[in-house]
């Protein structure tokens, strides 16, 4: 077994596939430290620049004294508190669902719904390139499922009206993770109520940074909750935190709660990091002007990526794409970069598809005119000089 690993591991090296951790000394920030060195980053999820603000560390340090750091058990033996509770309730409240569930993470949101709701007489339709919590959640679950073709809704009509399923589910990322594109929830919601079939939306990156108030692409696209049965949310990228929740009826909400095995067994949250996010809630509909500078931040990026002649792809969301497709050519860009101070999300298979090797660059509203001047002019740099 020990030979096979290392003759597997060996190859991904080979083929340029080898993935590796920078240790972040700093906190997280446009300007980091990582393996004792200063950068400019681009790859943080930390869009409205909450995850080292002053209030969120004084919550954390005052919910210390209160309730301590570990939650010592699971929600359903002793381990969901005040804060949990007053946490979901205003979550509920302000994405207008009647109930909300928190989750250690988004992944086991996914992973748990979908193992939960659905089961032999389900069908269960995904984009194909949702986020791999979704995927994993539909082939660990007892359901049929298929994916369709990328935001294709005629192929996503044709296999759902194919179907003899007695339950249907559609499920969509509401912002893309690795190309910032927004899904047509819309059209998906049509065609759930034309088919009897229930929406599942997982809008990770979208809640906080989009729509007026910050309530996410169902906000920016006048998507009512009725629509969209069931929300899946985290709290690791615009609220700066770290955990997750579903939103949905109260009769989904106490489903989940009686039989979801992500949620039943595993340990709750700790009671200051709820406190935490509590406050992010707060900045997020108290200072809009955090999702304005993102938006200034998208626009100059875009616009002045075309003047560089960089083929950036386009997005209005703050994760922005540059493909490159040659995986080598990819890595030797981010390396390049990072030699030169600067730190892009490097995007490979199986992440991505064969040939579609790309850079992710992350916005925050902590980003400044001046970084991004600095990461295109390095871009161009090195794009012109073919390295």
């Amino acid at each position: 077994m020990e030979q096979r690993l290392q003759f597997e591991l060996e190859n991904l090296e080979k083929n340029n596939l080898l993935r590796t951790r920078n240790i972040l000394a700093s906190p997280q920030d446009v300007e980091v430290i990582y393996n004792n060195k200063h950068y400019l980053s681009f790859t943080s999820n930390d869009y409205l620049g909450l995850a080292n603000h002053p209030l969120l560390k004084q919550t954390c340090k005052t919910a210390i004294d209160q309730f301590g750091i570990g939650s010592g058990g699971s929600q359903l033996l002793g381990g969901h508190g005040i804060a949990h509770h007053a946490l979901a309730e205003e979550l509920a409240e302000f994405l207008g669902y009647e109930r909300v569930l928190l989750f250690a993470n988004g992944y086991m949101a996914n992973l748990g719904v979908l193992t939960t709701l659905c089961d032999k007489n389900t069908l269960i339709l995904l984009d194909h390139d949702n986020h791999a919590s979704l995927i994993d959640g539909a082939r660990f679950s007892n359901a049929h499922f298929e994916r369709y073709q990328h935001q294709n809704t005629s192929d996503l009509t044709k296999r759902i009206r194919q179907t003899k399923a007695q339950n249907k589910l559609i499920c969509s990322d509401g912002v893309f993770s690795m190309s910032g594109e927004i899904a047509p929830v819309a059209e998906l919601a049509k065609i759930a109520t034309e088919h009897n079939a229930w929406l599942m939306l997982d809008d990770a990156h979208g809640i906080g940074v989009l729509g007026k108030n910050g309530k996410g692409t169902l906000e920016l696209l006048g998507i009512s909750s009725k629509q969209v049965p069931i929300l899946i949310g985290t709290f690791g990228k615009a609220f700066g935190t770290y955990g997750a929740f579903v939103a949905a009826s109260k009769s989904i909400i106490e489903y989940l709660l009686q039989f979801c095995r992500t949620y039943i067994y595993t340990t709750a949250l700790p009671q200051l990091l709820a406190e935490a996010t509590r406050t992010s809630l707060k900045i997020i509909q108290q200072e809009p002007w955090r999702r304005k500078q993102l938006a200034l931040l998208i626009n100059y990026l875009q616009t002045k990526a075309k003047q560089f002649s960089l083929n950036l792809a386009p997005s209005n969301t703050p994760i922005q794409t540059l493909t490159v497709g040659d995986v080598l050519q990819a890595k030797k860009l981010a390396t390049n970069l990072q030699q030169a101070g600067i730190m892009v999300g490097l995007i490979r298979p199986p992440t991505v598809a064969k040939n579609s090797s790309r850079l992710r660059i992350s916005l925050s509203a902590n980003h400044t005119i001046k970084h991004l001047d600095i990461l295109l002019q390095n871009l161009a740099q090195l794009i012109y000089a073919k390295i």
